[in-house]
């Protein structure tokens, strides 16, 4: 029974996954980066480390077998013993186990565990659809015009003769074409300020018609008080997740009836609508309802951690 396909989702979401009586994955955060060597730009990534001495059961691997294969917690268990079994086998046998899009573990020559991680694997959500940047040199080529050659210039004068008296002629034309010219002027300033003063005259008519005016409610309209409850926290107790949006309201409406301030808590990435029994700030009232949840009503509820938008 393999187990990649579980710890891969698990580790989407949470920080830390224990597989019971091995060892725990760990997401090891690590900011964008230049590659010195390539000086490739790097995103944002999250790279899998490996701890045999974290091996205590926190029931999160199980209870998300249970879920997805639709089984008890107790089968879950017996496919985890299973699949370790399976692995020291392997091991001790001198074989190398590989955890698809994990790692490969193996013992060295001093019979110690080790353990190495899978490459081009990127855990963090937030980091996807980007890629490594490989920046390409840009080369430009600079064309040089080349100088225009000074070329002789050559001046023409006009040696024809001109009548006096139409110059005389011209001289009088200018003469009215600017005085023309300068009526036209003096009469639109003369219709810009008499805009200008009417404009004023009837900003200043509504300015005191708006302030004469009074507005009166005979009757007061009597004051609405509307509690909205607020929810906050990052651990979620997830009651289920639904393929239909109406069955998850029908499951909210019946946490609901039971005392549970149930919501929907939106899509996982299965697409799956994801309704949980409460929301709490702290870890350790997290798990006290968790423990409180599975023993009296839904012994499959487990864990969310994630922070809601």
């Amino acid at each position: 029974m393999q187990l990649d396909t579980y710890i891969q989702e698990l580790l989407y979401r949470y920080e830390c996954v224990i597989l019971p009586g091995f060892g725990a994955f760990l997401s090891q955060y690590s900011p964008a980066k230049i590659d010195a060597t390539s000086g490739s730009f790097i995103p944002p990534s999250k790279q899998v480390i490996f701890n045999a001495q974290l091996q205590s059961n926190d029931g999160l691997l199980a209870n998300h077998i249970a879920q997805v294969d639709e089984s008890s917690y107790q089968e879950a268990i017996q496919k985890i013993r299973k699949f370790t079994r399976f692995v020291y086998h392997e091991l001790e046998a001198g074989k190398r186990v590989s955890i698809a899009q994990v790692g490969g573990f193996f013992f060295d020559q001093a019979e110690a565990l080790q353990f190495e991680p899978s490459k081009g694997v990127n855990y963090n959500t937030d980091s996807f659809g980007l890629a490594t940047i490989q920046p390409s040199m840009v080369s430009r080529e600079v064309t040089l015009e080349q100088p225009i050659e000074d070329a002789p210039i050559v001046l023409v004068a006009n040696r024809s003769k001109q009548r006096p008296y139409l110059r005389y002629a011209a001289i009088g034309l200018l003469a009215v074409a600017i005085s023309g010219l300068g009526g036209v002027k003096i009469y639109e300033s003369g219709v810009k300020q008499h805009n200008l003063v009417q404009k004023q005259k009837a900003d200043s008519r509504i300015e005191s018609q708006i302030q004469e005016a009074t507005f009166v409610i005979p009757i007061p309209l009597p004051s609405l008080e509307l509690e909205i409850p607020t929810v906050s926290g990052r651990y979620h107790i997830i009651a289920g997740a639904f393929r239909m949006e109406a069955n998850a309201h029908k499951k909210i409406a019946q946490l609901q009836q039971q005392g549970f301030n149930a919501r929907l808590i939106g899509q996982n990435k299965y697409g799956l609508h994801q309704v949980t029994y409460t929301s709490v700030a702290g870890r350790t009232d997290a798990l006290k309802e968790l423990r409180r949840i599975k023993a009296a009503f839904n012994k499959d509820a487990w864990l969310l951690v994630k922070k809601l938008d």
